[in-house]
């Protein structure tokens, strides 16, 4: 658990806002498809040091068994010192809690890698992030960065993350899905904390203040980017995500490319940006348990108290196996969306 000193850190940034300027466009064109041209012109990919930091020369086993997190944060850590470069993860499976990406760093997953995450929530810091369109502190996302420029997760390796109906899936409570989640009744899951958590929001109560983890069964995001500048997710396999899976919030040039994204499990929404400004999402699959993307920027009165849009997204060559919709807005959408175009999805 956190500090008072860390949550009341954790929920200034928040309460300040984006760190980083609004992605420069030029004003509405008379063909609003000539804006959807300048995005995919304007919104490029994060470039990185020729630099390699393979995690198994910082003690990671990949033999599935022993916990690798405290290597690969240091790999991470001196990728970042160094200026930047390719975090590397070499052919193997490697068993780890939450991975927290710093500027300058490429999560790089080779092929015959897996990244299998644990399924412990004590692995699973305390951090501050979002859950439905609210601001709250909660176990950390697997993959998580806050306001770090130029990373990415890239590589045609494997990202597990472990989901089914012995693990996360049953918090949700009664689910009518596709799949079981081995949630019985008698059984504890998220809904007495998503309640108060609503509430929370909606009397404005301070966001250091919502702190939930052990007890409160609210899933985390796979992959969640927060208020960070030049993203880059491409060429990675998701698979048994325990909630939503590409999760970006108030982040700026978004590029997720060429991604493989399963999951049938309960709000395994494929791609969720949340407010956030500049996105190309293109050449992805997604296969899933909800909508395969779904435009957020915020729930009810925290999406207004923090009025961040959703604009100037561009999806295009994705295909859509399965899911509750293809391309939906909302439904958590309070803090407005605008400029979304798609093309040459089916």
């Amino acid at each position: 658990m956190p500090s008072r000193r860390e949550l009341l850190r954790y929920a200034s940034a928040g309460a300040a806002g984006s760190t980083f300027p609004a992605l420069a466009l030029t004003a509405a064109p008379a063909d609003p498809w000539d804006r959807a041209a300048e995005i995919a012109r304007t919104v490029q990919p994060p470039r990185f040091p020729d630099r390699d930091f393979n995690v198994a020369d910082y003690g990671a086993a990949g033999d599935g068994r022993t916990l690798d997190t405290d290597a690969i944060a240091r790999a991470v850590d001196a990728c970042h010192q160094a200026g930047g470069g390719r975090v590397v993860i070499p052919a193997g499976m490697f068993l780890t809690g939450a991975v927290h990406l710093k500027s300058g760093v490429n999560l790089h997953v080779t092929a015959g890698a897996t990244l299998l995450f644990s399924t412990d929530p004590k692995h699973y810091p305390i951090v501050f992030t979002r859950w439905e369109g609210i601001e709250l502190m909660n176990y950390s996302p697997l993959i998580y960065a806050h306001r770090q420029k130029n990373i990415a997760i890239t590589g045609a390796g494997t990202l597990d993350g472990q989901g089914g109906d012995q693990h996360w899936w049953h918090w949700k409570g009664p689910w009518r899905g596709t799949v079981g989640t081995g949630w019985r009744e008698g059984m504890p899951d998220q809904r007495p904390a998503r309640a108060r958590l609503f509430k929370m929001a909606e009397d404005n109560v301070p966001v250091d203040q919502r702190v939930f983890g052990d007890g409160d069964y609210l899933r985390p995001s796979f992959i969640q980017p927060y208020d960070c500048d030049n993203v880059l997710i491409e060429g990675v396999k998701l698979r048994r995500s325990p909630f939503w899976q590409i999760h970006p919030v108030l982040c700026r040039n978004l590029t997720v490319r060429g991604v493989d994204v399963l999951g049938h499990g309960p709000n395994n929404d494929g791609c969720d940006p949340e407010s956030v400004d500049g996105a190309v999402i293109e050449h992805c699959t997604f296969d899933t348990g909800d909508d395969c993307i779904a435009i957020n920027s915020g729930r009810n009165a925290d999406g207004r108290r923090l009025a961040a849009p959703s604009q100037n997204i561009l999806i295009r060559d994705c295909r859509m196996k399965e899911g509750h919709g293809g391309v939906v807005i909302g439904s958590q959408i309070s803090g407005g969306v605008r400029w979304i175009f798609t093309e040459r999805c089916v």
